[in-house]
């Protein structure tokens, strides 16, 4: 036999209610709240996350964040290949006899060349 299950209909919200109110901004305050994020030390990721959270989006204003930042700007992939190749660095200094890990900081090596090569740093 079925076992009915009842579902209780949920109240609809009234209209204004779970609304985020859009904060109005011209171009030109955009781009000083995106420089003072960039400040504290946000990625643009980061950046355009805390935007939304605040009823701003970066689609509605001409340019991207990245291009706000300027040269404050780097790629997360970079940042994360470095960290990984700064790791594997010291654990090399503590362990000499590990062969693989040398092997794997040879690889990531040429992934952060490469890398750097596609993005014109080099």
């Amino acid at each position: 036999m079925r076992k009915k299950i009842s579902v209780e209909k949920g109240k609809k919200p009234l209209s204004g209610e779970n609304k985020i109110e859009k904060a109005k901004l011209s171009q030109e305050e955009f781009e000083n709240k995106v420089k003072e994020l960039a400040e504290l030390g946000l990625t643009s990721e980061k950046i355009g996350e805390k935007l939304k959270k605040e009823g701003i989006h970066s689609l509605e204003f001409n340019k991207k964040i990245s291009e706000i930042m300027g040269n404050k700007y780097s790629s997360p992939d970079l940042l994360n290949i470095q960290n990984k190749f700064e790791k594997l660095k010291k654990h090399i200094e503590k362990n000499k006899q590990d062969k693989k890990a040398v092997r794997e900081k040879d690889r990531i090596f040429s992934q952060l060349r490469k890398l750097k090569k596609y993005l014109e740093l080099e």
